[in-house]
């Protein structure tokens, strides 16, 4: 079963058994401090193994003070002005301990070594990338299923891509001789100037390149063309590829985040980084 996105007052939670933890997305100030009570009745009604609070640096002294600790930060979040911390609780001793920290180190560790640059290949002629419709909403699940077994949020049903799609979410493609071979998007929060780059998926025949990085280049435009102030990703934090992308465009590392999210069938730690665009 697919986790569900609520509300707690006016925050916005998603939860559910495949992530087996609650993610407090977006805080409001009107249910501060009443929801840390609400996120700790809501996790224990479904033993849940942990809890995630994205919340601004003000709010994150409550949040600590009721067993929270800090895994990430990403300075100028909001509106360029204040940090977001990214606060665990953990209900489980199991779900603290990564045992793959030592290899998740290395990915880091090589991620951080490679010099910036745009490493461009030449694409040919039946090369192309333009941002996706609801046209392309077949292929683009089609991308989706191949790449990813399991995914936080449902991009495998149509109708999730469409609704975001018509909301803040701006998806980009790349097609190779008509066919869509790699996708990826913005998760835009207007509101705060910041903006979630997500969903990256190749083909595996496509792989190795450089289409992410062509993708990640495409957005940076389109973001700065827009206004936005921040931009940041949630990388798995095993993912070789992934990592140096955003290390190599210049995004700077912000935490870990342990036991995170259920991606391709496992429930894995994720590396947050951010980059700030004007």
């Amino acid at each position: 079963m697919l986790d569900s996105i609520t509300e707690i007052g006016k925050s916005i939670v998603h939860h559910g058994k495949s992530n087996n933890r609650i993610y407090l997305m977006s805080l409001d100030d009107s249910d501060l401090p009443n929801i840390i009570k609400k996120l700790d009745d809501l996790a224990n009604e479904n033993r849940y193994t942990k809890i995630i609070a994205k919340v601004p640096k003000y709010a994150s002294e409550l949040f600590e003070g009721s067993g929270y600790v800090n895994e990430a930060i990403i300075p100028e979040f909001y509106n360029g002005k204040e940090d977001a911390y990214f606060l665990s609780k953990y209900l489980d001793e199991n779900r603290i301990t990564d045992t793959f920290e030592n290899y998740c180190n290395q990915v880091y560790e090589w991620a951080k070594s490679k010099d910036m640059g745009q490493d461009m290949k030449p694409f040919g002629e039946s090369f192309s990338c333009r941002v996706v419709t609801d046209k392309d909403l077949d292929d683009m699940v089609l991308v989706y299923q191949e790449t990813f077994k399991t995914y936080p949020f449902p991009i495998h049903d149509k109708s999730y891509l469409l609704k975001t799609m018509n909301e803040n979410v701006i998806y980009f493609g790349i097609w190779i001789k008509g066919e869509l071979v790699a996708v990826s998007s913005i998760e835009a929060a207007k509101g705060y100037s910041n903006a979630e780059l997500t969903d990256f998926a190749t083909l595996k025949a496509y792989r190795g390149q450089g289409y992410a990085s062509y993708l990640l280049a495409e957005m940076e435009k389109t973001m700065k063309e827009l206004g936005f102030h921040t931009a940041y990703t949630i990388a798995r934090a095993k993912s070789y590829g992934m990592n140096i992308t955003f290390s190599k465009k210049g995004y700077q590392y912000a935490g870990r985040l342990i036991n995170n999210t259920n991606i391709s069938g496992n429930i894995e730690s994720m590396n947050v980084w951010y980059k700030i665009l004007r």
